[in-house]
């Protein structure tokens, strides 16, 4: 399953299958593939990059987002907000809170997300633009995508806190190492993380 996650950089994902898979992507690599299925967390640049999506949408695209997002696309958009279920070409998604505690950049207010995927009997979370949040105490996965940059997210020390709620067997860092963050945020998160989880440090496709 690992094998089929791709990291694109910040908090972007391409999960091989079929479906192609994406997840908020963002300064995609030239000749990126089309995408079957795309979720997009929240509207803000870094997510919702309207340059991006186009190089990977097509006739045969579903989008699964927020509203705020689904107001500027068209074609196949489901929109949804957190606590909604939906399976969209053989993949369920639930949809999960993501805010900021303390922070003002993500409110909880504005409802953005993050997206529980369930691919080859594998449950995949991308966190989205988050803390560390009560809710992430009932989730149950198996790979689990965190941001530890610090600043608009978790930090890694906060995301070794997220893990060790969630209990994931796998955990990968992100958003880090472009617009806030290095390798070193990465790093230190997997020095801290506790035994028995799998930090994998994913490479950027260029």
């Amino acid at each position: 399953m690992i094998e089929s996650i791709h990291w694109l950089g910040h908090a972007g994902f391409r999960i091989d299958g079929p479906p192609t898979i994406y997840i908020d992507p963002y300064q995609l690599p030239p000749g990126a593939p089309p995408a079957d299925l795309l979720l997009i967390t929240h509207d803000h640049y870094d997510h919702y990059s309207p340059k991006d999506v186009k190089k990977i949408v097509h006739e045969g695209t579903t989008v699964v987002t927020t509203a705020e997002v689904a107001r500027k696309l068209r074609g196949d958009v489901r929109t949804v907000k957190p606590g909604d279920e939906i399976t969209v070409k053989t993949i369920p998604v639930e949809v999960v809170p993501a805010y900021n505690v303390g922070k003002r950049f993500h409110p909880q207010r504005a409802g953005h997300v993050g997206f529980i995927l369930t691919v080859d009997g594998q449950r995949v979370y991308h966190a989205g633009d988050t803390d560390v949040i009560p809710e992430m105490d009932h989730l149950q996965v198996d790979i689990a995508l965190l941001p530890v940059g610090g600043k608009y997210t978790m930090t890694a020390d906060e995301a070794t806190e997220a893990v060790r709620r969630i209990k994931p067997r796998v955990a990968i860092p992100m958003h880090y190492g472009s617009i806030v963050g290095s390798i070193k945020d990465a790093q230190r998160f997997q020095r801290l993380c506790p035994p028995g989880v799998e930090v994998v440090i994913l490479q950027p496709e260029q």
